[in-house]
């Protein structure tokens, strides 16, 4: 199965979620928990919860990505910046488990459930601090019993950005008690922007992740262009084939071995008519 969607908001409910997937070809997606920007959840519904598991389970649509408000920053210099960091993830975490509830209540097949987030920006405290900061916050909102996996995403490493290097993930989770609940979101353009060459030697780009992460942590692709050339650590998204990464680039990318098993969210800049095109593309070009 080719698991491809892209963002899709909940702000209407999870049922019209689904059925907007539907209308675009999706047979995965990714939702914000939030308003990207922050602020309060809208409450959930427990019978629209239970139609959206059984449209989710009759259309065959795979893994559900939800994604962290932007503003979510675990590593701020600011403590009340944190504080709302770990509220906002705690919140967000008993949320997701409650979609996993309510299938388990009514006998629908829950599939895999992530949580993707960015793991933010040390602002001049350096990246150690940073590092410790982000595990410090997922030692406090983990724990055993839950069984939605946090995804620690890929970053460009722009300015004080976390996670820029594959490396810097590896040190988060290697502070991390419950490790097994911590994942990897690689995003494309983030990569790339951030040094990795995708486009020449994917690889051994892989190879790299393997040897450093390990691929079995790898969850999701977020699968973007980039309006800039290798490295420039700016974090701009295109939409696919007219960036510097390429149409043929992400066709290896949805294409490889060690991938294509995975759900891949679109994140380019597009409103709906144009996420469909790009899923029937790439739908196209899936071997």
């Amino acid at each position: 199965m080719f698991y491809i969607g892209c963002h899709l908001s909940c702000a209407k409910g999870y049922l019209p979620m689904v059925k907007e997937a539907e209308k675009i070809g999706a047979t995965a997606f990714q939702f914000f928990t939030r308003n990207p920007r922050g602020g309060n959840a809208k409450a959930l519904d427990d019978a629209d919860l239970e139609a959206f598991l059984r449209k989710k389970e009759e259309l065959g649509i795979g893994p559900l990505v939800a994604h962290a408000p932007y503003t979510l920053n675990g590593c701020s210099a600011d403590a009340s910046v944190r504080e709302f960091a770990w509220r906002t993830m705690k919140e967000d975490l008993e949320r997701l488990e409650r979609i996993r509830m309510i299938a388990e209540t009514n006998r629908i097949p829950a599939a895999e459930i992530f949580y993707n987030f960015h793991p933010g920006s040390h602002v001049k405290q350096g990246t150690e601090v940073g590092i410790q900061l982000i595990s410090d916050m997922l030692n406090g909102v983990l724990n055993p019993e839950m069984k939605t996996v946090v995804l620690l995403e890929t970053m460009a490493g722009k300015g004080s950005e976390v996670g820029g290097r594959f490396e810097e993930l590896r040190a988060i989770m290697d502070r991390v008690a419950y490790s097994d609940k911590v994942g990897v979101c690689l995003d494309t353009c983030h990569v790339w922007d951030g040094g990795y060459d995708i486009v020449n030697d994917l690889d051994g780009v892989l190879s790299e992740f393997d040897r450093i992460i390990g691929l079995e942590r790898l969850k999701a692709i977020h699968l973007n262009d980039s309006l800039n050339v290798r490295g420039a650590k700016k974090d701009r998204h295109a939409k696919i084939g007219e960036g510097q990464i390429g149409l043929e680039a992400v066709v290896r990318v949805i294409n490889h071995p060690a991938l294509m098993h995975l759900p891949f969210c679109l994140e380019t800049p597009n409103e709906l008519d144009g996420y469909a095109k790009e899923i029937t593309l790439l739908r196209s070009k899936r071997r």
